[in-house]
């Protein structure tokens, strides 16, 4: 039997596969079968059906044409579920057989002069008499139906008898096969096939998530609009798209959210977009108060942000140029945002009443005790399905949430729990990275190892040395495992999540907290920490 290049003969069409699989029967193992080789060049894009390499008879460029195919009047027509049209199976086969001449004498792999090379059509469908000929094809070069139990015979007869150079030896053959198949590529480690794969999720997830777009569709004429959904249903990648929308009409948009982390990725997304694209403020809510001229006294409290920031930007509201106005403001996770914080985001807006304000958010992270959902006048639209996260992750955290889901996301490995008492989870966490780092052949930069109350000592080391700034520029480092806590994390994700559940500052707000911190998993997920 003869070798496929490649084995499965991926994207054969049905009457191809026929003919491949026979021809590769008959062959002996010495033969290659080469299917749907494309051949470009400044003439345009040639196809052969099949190419086949035999060592010591030749090389056979071949076109198959399936359905029922009849010749009359000088012309080939081709009928298929009831219509017909017109073909050349001999013509499309000769410059098939021309173009693959043409690239072989351009090949640096070849380096040799013309193989014996004829070009062959076969008919599975077709019944051609014994005499059957044109003056382009004699009986030789063409087989029919009844033909294709000795086709790999016909080939050797007809390579034999219509070539005028000598049959390829194995070593030519072999370099042949290598300038048409191409090259292999050098052995990856396990490593890079991971990473690899990764990747490819990552772009399959994405592509998933554009659908969600249909919703910013159905609410485009709505003035306030409040998009709930879980986590990993593309909420975030909507807000972009949102900002991205708007921009483009011409209008003046502020892209907002709570964490500096979560500020950092949209920028960095933002960054990505065209100049007319780009929303005119893309950062935290408390940094838009900064830009505004807001004084932050020397180690201010949690209360002064919560409170005493937002009353300075209403009244630094008043004092806004027309261009340091928006006409609409998306936020991303509005549930982190305290009531009395949308009475600066409306003070932003050039005219309150006709802006445009998109919110996005999660019932199921409201981790924070100012958190509250937006009522009132808001068209609101839900997502219900969960694409980000693989779907035993999804299937974990979910019950956790306040929005129910379908996990829609790719199939992925189990869920990893460890059992240990909460003052041992950091501890048993930092295990459990090495071990997926040294033992599981995951990247450093997949990984993240995030906690529910004291922060790993890694973070606060990072964020000392570096500074807050400085701390969240590591996420977007792919060198190391990122060090984090839920409350920070809220938007962003990694491949891999290791959860060290190592107690809750406020118990109430431990459901939320599991919740956020076991969603940032996009494909693993292990949880360290006391079982129930």
């Amino acid at each position: 039997m003869a070798r496929r290049i490649p084995e499965d003969g991926e994207g054969i069409n049905r009457s191809e596969r026929q003919v491949f699989d026979e021809l590769c029967r008959q062959l002996p193992d010495v033969a290659t079968v080469l299917p749907n080789l494309r051949f470009t060049d400044r003439d345009g894009d040639r196809e052969a059906d099949a190419v086949v390499v035999w060592p010591g008879v030749g090389v056979a460029v071949i076109e198959i044409k399936g359905a029922v195919v009849e010749y009359a009047g000088g012309d080939w027509h081709q009928h298929l579920q009831g219509e017909t049209k017109r073909v050349n199976p001999v013509e499309q086969a000769l410059k098939a057989k021309y173009a693959m001449r043409s690239y072989l004498r351009r090949s640096s792999r070849w380096r040799r002069n013309d193989p014996a090379m004829v070009h062959h059509v076969v008919l599975p469908h077709t019944d051609l008499a014994d005499d059957f000929q044109t003056p382009q094809c004699p009986r030789e070069a063409i087989s029919g139906r009844a033909d294709i139990s000795e086709l790999a015979e016909r080939l050797r007869i007809h390579m034999r008898a219509a070539s005028k150079h000598a049959p390829v030896d194995h070593d030519d053959a072999s370099r042949l096969i290598e300038a048409l198949a191409g090259p292999s590529t050098p052995q990856i480690d396990q490593v890079t096939a991971t990473a690899v794969a990764v990747e490819e999720r990552e772009d399959a997830v994405d592509a998933l998530t554009r659908r969600q777009a249909s919703v910013l569709d159905l609410l485009r004429d709505n003035r306030r609009v409040q998009v709930l959904g879980g986590a990993g249903t593309g909420k975030t990648w909507l807000a972009v798209e949102q900002a991205r929308r708007l921009a483009s009409d011409g209008a003046r948009v502020a892209l907002l959210c709570y964490s500096r982390g979560l500020a950092q990725w949209l920028q960095r997304r933002v960054a990505m977009l065209s100049e007319h694209e780009r929303p005119s403020f893309v950062g935290t809510f408390h940094s838009l108060g900064h830009r505004w001229g807001a004084k932050v006294p020397v180690g201010a409290q949690q209360s002064f942000w919560d409170v005493d920031l937002p009353a300075q930007m209403v009244q630094l509201a008043h004092y806004l140029q027309d261009d340091e106005r928006f006409d609409a403001v998306v936020v991303d996770e509005a549930q982190d945002f305290a009531l009395n914080w949308w009475e600066p985001v409306y003070a932003a807006l050039a005219d309150a009443e006709r802006g445009r304000v998109v919110v996005f958010a999660d019932e199921g992270q409201l981790v924070f005790s100012r958190g509250a959902l937006l009522d009132g006048a808001f068209a609101r639209a839900s997502l219900d399905e969960n694409l980000r996260n693989s779907v035993p992750i999804a299937q974990a955290f979910e019950p956790l949430g306040r929005h129910p889901f379908t996990p829609a996301g790719p199939k992925g490995p189990r869920v990893e729990w460890v059992s240990c008492p909460a003052d041992e989870a950091v501890e048993h966490a930092d295990a459990e990275v090495e071990r997926l780092l040294e033992r599981e052949n995951w990247s450093a930069d997949h990984l993240m190892l995030l906690t529910t109350w004291g922060r790993h000592p890694e973070q606060v080391a990072r964020t000392d040395h570096l500074g807050r700034e400085g701390y969240w520029d590591t996420f977007w480092d792919d060198r190391d495992v990122f060090y984090g806590h839920v409350l920070g994390v809220k938007g962003l994700e990694r491949p891999v999540v290791v959860l060290a559940v190592n107690g809750f500052r406020e118990p109430e707000r431990a459901r939320e907290m599991r919740y956020v911190g076991m969603s940032r998993a996009r494909d693993l997920l292990v949880v360290c920490g006391p079982r129930p």
